[in-house]
């Protein structure tokens, strides 16, 4: 009977870790987050390449909950501020941290 207490409570601790464990924090994102953001990096890499005066290849772009932020390097100021303002106009883009910087 002892035994059969004992591992109840340990099943019990094992199965409130997980449920724990997988909760979110403010650095973890769901599934169905990650998934969204997926589908906005795809979206601002597409804007990015749809737009002429923008080298894909020089610019990074990463999605934190909607959170989309810019990085590399661009040859010129306009550059910096176009990618800026094609990111910002994607669907489903909260804010833009662009952090492009010039050649």
């Amino acid at each position: 009977m002892k035994n059969l207490k004992f591992a109840a409570t340990l099943l019990a601790a094992l199965m409130l870790t997980q449920v724990v464990g997988c909760a979110n924090t403010a650095k973890q994102e769901s599934v169905g987050e990650y998934i969204d953001d997926t589908a906005i990096t795809a979206g601002v890499k597409a804007a990015i390449l749809n737009e002429p005066t923008l080298k894909v290849a020089e610019i990074n772009v990463e999605t934190f909950k909607g959170v989309v932020q810019l990085s590399g390097f661009v040859s010129s100021a306009d550059s910096v501020a176009t990618a800026s303002s094609v990111a910002r106009s994607v669907k489903g883009v909260k804010s833009v941290k662009n952090d492009i910087r010039l050649k």
